[in-house]
């Protein structure tokens, strides 16, 4: 009888969110927990304040800053709760009530992001994909020189698809990347705002980074609230209010390991060769087929479906039962959605192309 069993086998978590950590950051994020660089006390209980946890935010704020190649006018922000709050933020802090920013509809975090925004100032909206089931990135659209920002997802995480290159404008581009910060060198210059929750690829649920450049703040005529003005977090390094500090704590462990792994260069290839044999196998495989336009294809989040619907929970049980789980699509979506984020390791891509190679012979 064979001994392996649902508990004892690996695991390879797919999930979109919160999602995979590497292995060696979870042990060391796991033992913070009993005692946090020897001190005798839990990473869980110590002060915001402590010199211990002033130098967690001290270096997460300088590993993001090598990490990413950041400038001196850029700061670095480590704020409460998830990126769905700086849909508001960001055009509370940035754009004046007679003011209009661009907006491009890529999926679902954009739509409410628009939604939001529209609260503030005007919103010109450039171009959507929501008329295909947003399964490509709008192109070829004008972006009027005289907007405050231009907003982006850089990432859709619900439908799979991916900026690869970036619009060419002349005003600064505010962008959401929750799901591929980290992911890829970027052109920073080209950047007035980044915001990114931390639960897809850079740490647990509970913080998310902001990355603003000095001169896109103070400009704005309306009166901001103490805890919504970004330039109160930065006066206060992110600590005006108590911190997340366990979350920023394993925040800065991922960007330690990806500083190891060799930057951002090194993600970016990585995450291309794991993409690449998941794809390849939907290309090929007569069972399955991709979601979303080729040249708009997600390194982080792979969709697919089954050509024969009938199908689906087959392979899903036969999955699961390998051990690749969270591979679920999303539920407006349905079929399959493999993230595949920086900790995910090839061989985990490999189990489950390999499945899919199986899967065929036996149902092709």
């Amino acid at each position: 009888m064979s001994t392996i069993t649902a508990k004892n086998i690996k695991k390879y978590n797919f999930s979109a969110g919160p999602a995979i950590l590497a292995a060696s950051v979870i042990k060391e994020a796991a033992a913070a927990v009993s005692d946090f660089n020897g001190i005798g006390l839990s990473i869980l209980e110590i002060s915001h304040r402590s010199k211990g946890f002033v130098d967690v935010m001290n270096e997460a704020t300088s590993l993001a800053r090598e990490l990413l190649g950041l400038p001196e006018d850029y700061e670095v922000l480590f704020l409460t709760g998830g990126a769905s709050s700086q849909f508001f933020m960001s055009a509370l802090n940035l754009l004046d009530s007679e003011e209009t920013a661009c907006y491009v509809d890529t999926g679902s975090w954009s739509a409410k992001a628009i939604k939001e925004a529209k609260l503030y100032g005007n919103v010109n909206i450039l171009s959507s994909s929501k008329e295909a089931a947003y399964n490509y990135i709008p192109k070829g659209y004008e972006i009027p020189g005289d907007a405050k920002y231009l907003h982006l997802t850089s990432n859709n995480t619900i439908y799979g698809t991916q900026y690869h290159s970036w619009p060419e404008t002349t005003i600064p581009i505010v962008c959401d990347m929750s799901s591929d910060i980290f992911s890829r060198p970027l052109p920073i210059n080209r950047f007035g705002m980044i915001y990114a929750g931390a639960q897809k690829n850079m740490g647990p649920a509970g913080t998310t980074m902001v990355i603003i450049r000095k001169d896109m703040l103070g400009r704005v005529s309306r009166t901001i609230p103490t805890m919504l003005n970004y330039q109160t977090h930065i006066d206060k390094n992110s600590a005006f209010n108590t911190p997340p500090v366990y979350p920023i704590y394993v925040c800065m462990l991922t960007l330690r390991w990806l500083k190891e792994q060799g930057g951002l260069e090194a993600m970016e290839k990585q995450n291309k060769a794991k993409a690449a044999i998941i794809y390849n196998e939907i290309d090929s495989n007569p069972l399955f087929k991709g979601t979303t336009a080729i040249e708009d294809r997600s390194l982080m989040n792979v969709t697919f479906v089954m050509n024969d619907d009938s199908l689906t929970s087959a392979f899903m049980d036969i999955a699961t039962a390998a051990g690749c789980v969270g591979l679920a699509g999303y539920r407006s979506v349905g079929g399959f959605r493999a993230s595949i984020y920086n900790a995910m390791p090839v061989e985990g891509v490999q189990v489950l192309a390999d499945l899919m190679k199986e899967f065929a012979h036996k149902h092709g």
